[in-house]
This record gives structure tokens, sequence and C-alpha cells, in this order.
């Protein structure tokens, strides 16, 4: 059977049968499906600034004080199987001028030079989305520069509250301003849900010389209102001025792509005595070094090592199948973009010169590395 393969129809049979998803990399953005919840796996968190959603971020800034819940959540659209949501846990009376706050993801340089913004070759990009809300009316999109020197600003309505609707924008390429093409941030793709005055745009549905977050007019304050949700899925920014159906990629494609900023190794087998992350050499009686190789080379050396729990949640097994717990969580160094040095710290125990295998001794601990944009 021959094939025709195309970027807007996916996979033609010559039996004129075709295959619903487009071929891989249409879509810019990364875990637009939210699927992959490294961070939290689906419970929620309360944050002010912080990384939620595999490559997504909200933010909160001036002198808003605002703290939201966040969390991947199972309510979604037809056609998909998780959404976020932003649940507003605090209000206030109004948005001062310097405050806002928005949920956000950056896309690097490498996945997006060939768009040749900034030049006389810009093309135009259209970013489709399912977005859901407590409160109907007008919410802003955004798209921000490298150096936040370009910004493109437009509304976009919910007219139902409570209710899943489909969103399309077309933005045509910017033809000045910066956008890194290397490993760094090209643009950021934003969702605004409140802002103040100072961050208003000038006008809508235009490229601007400044850093804007708000479109002009009525816009919705989500903070000023206690508990007020707001949800999304399906984020698609693609070539083109028409969108065209959601690229579903593999999941364990997916989740390598996430793991190029932020990768989390933890026991994920339930059992105590399990969890398993690599060997080493015990270095002395209370010091035992271990090799990690990640599991996908990172954008760049990690900028963030994290561990959780304390010092007894983590060992080194030894020589006659026994373990040594550890005094003190691991610390890391040498990080490289291919794997990193753990050093763990036992109060005796250890023979220096031998191997051993470092490992969690609770389902509660990980290591953790993030790379982010």
């Amino acid at each position: 059977m021959s094939v025709a393969i195309n970027g807007t129809n996916g996979v033609t049979y010559n039996d004129g049968s075709v295959q619903a998803s487009a071929p891989v990399g249409k879509n810019r953005i990364i875990n637009g499906d939210m699927k992959i919840d490294q961070r939290y796996s689906g419970s929620a968190a309360t944050v002010s600034s912080g990384y939620t959603v595999d490559r997504w971020k909200f933010q909160e800034g001036g002198s808003g004080g605002q703290v939201v819940s966040v969390q991947q959540v199972t309510d979604h659209p037809v056609g998909f199987s998780n959404s976020f949501k932003l649940t507003n846990t605090t209000a206030s009376s109004s948005v001062t001028a310097d405050a806002y706050n928005m949920f956000w993801q950056a896309v690097e340089g490498l996945n997006w030079s060939d768009l040749e913004w900034g030049t006389s070759d810009a093309k135009s990009v259209t970013v489709s989305f399912w977005v859901k809300a407590s409160i109907a009316g007008n919410y802003s999109f955004v798209i921000r520069s490298s150096t936040n020197d370009r910004s493109y600003v437009t509304p976009y309505a919910i007219s139902s509250a409570d209710t899943w609707e489909y969103k399309t924008i077309t933005i045509a390429g910017p033809t000045s301003g910066t956008f890194n093409t290397n490993n760094t941030k090209a643009i950021q793709v934003i969702f605004t849900h409140s802002m103040g005055s100072n961050y208003t745009s000038s006008g809508n549905d235009a490229w601007q010389s400044e850093s804007k977050l708000g479109a002009t007019g009525t816009q919705v304050a989500l903070s000023n209102t206690v508990n007020s949700t707001w949800q999304v899925t399906g984020v698609q920014l693609e070539v083109g001025t028409t969108e065209t159906p959601f690229e579903h990629l593999q999941y364990g494609h997916q989740y390598a792509l996430c793991q190029r900023y932020y990768q989390k190794y933890l026991n994920d087998s339930g059992a105590t005595g399990e969890g398993f992350w690599g060997t080493g050499l015990q270095d002395s009686t209370t010091s035992f070094v271990g090799g990690f190789v990640y599991q996908t080379p990172m954008r760049i050396k990690p900028t963030a090592f994290e561990t959780s729990g304390t010092a007894t949640d983590y060992r080194v097994q030894i020589k006659g199948n026994s373990s040594v717990t550890c005094s003190a969580v691991p610390t890391v160094s040498g990080m490289t973009t291919w794997g990193a040095r753990l050093t763990f710290t036992t109060a005796s125990g250890l023979t220096a010169g031998e191997a051993g295998i470092y490992r969690s001794n609770t389902t509660a601990a990980y290591v953790a590395w993030s790379a982010e944009l």
C-alpha cells in the first residue's frame, strides 16, 4: 500500500483513508495537552510563581500578592485526557497598576529559528486551544519576544462560564525585534488572567515595540474573585494561517521532550527498599560518590538541583545486600548536559574502594534537575 505524507492532512493511504494526526513536529508547544506532570503527578500545589505541569509556569508579579492553586486534572474536552486548572485562592478588591499574573511557556530558539521572526521573511503562525473558566468575558493571549522588546496582545472571549470552548488566533510574523535562534528563549507564549494598567496594551492585534501582557478594553480579573477557575488544554502553535487538528504525540516522545528541561527521578515502585538509581564508589567510610546519567540530554548544564525528604530517605547499598542509611540528603557536583556526580554521606559503615548502589528509601524521596528557559 502506498502512502502520501504532508503537513496538513497527515498520512493519506492509496485507498483514500487518512490518518488523523499530522507528522510529528508541527506544534512548537511542548506538553500542550497537559499530560506530563513530573513535579506534582496530578496533585494540587499552591504557588505564587513556579512551574506547574511540564514546560508551563504560573507567574505572579508586582504588588498583587496573588496565590493560586494549580493542578493537572482529568476534566477535559472531547479528544483529550487532561487539562491544566488554576484556582484563585485569594481575592483582592482591585488589580494594582504593577500587578499581573500569567500562565506561560517559553519556546526555545532552536525550535523557532525556521520562522525567520525579526526579518522580512517572518512567517505567520496560528495558535489554537481549548479553554474553560468560571467567569465569562474577555481574557488575553500574548506572544512576547526574547528580550521583551516586542509583544503581540489579542483578546479572546469566553462566552459561557464553565463550558469548554475552542479558540484560534492567527498572528502575522514580526519583521523586527529580537527572537533568539539558539538554545535560549525565542518567545514566550502567555495566557493572562489579571493585569494592571502598566501592562495594558496600547492596541490589540498588532506588534508593539514594548512589553505588554493584557489587551485593551474590559478584561476579566480572576484575582478579584475567590475560588474563580481557569482551565486550558490542546494548546497548539503552528506555522501558517490555518489551524489543523491537534498533534497527539506518543506519550514517551513527549515525555522525552519535557526531560530536556526538567527531569525527576523517584522511587515509583511503591515499595520501601527499592528505587535503585545508579552505581558508584565508596570513597571513604562516610562518603559514597555515584555517577548519574540523564535519560535525555538537557538543554544546558542544569541550573537547579532538587531533593526531597530527609537524610534517612536515602541509602547506599553495599555488599552482602545490606544498606547504610544516609546522614545528609545527597549533594551534586560536576553537572553537565549529560549527567552529574552525586555524593551520599553516611555516619559510618562504608568501605573505601568498594563499589555500591545508591537508592531512595521511600517513595517520597527524589532527585531532580532543571534546565528550564
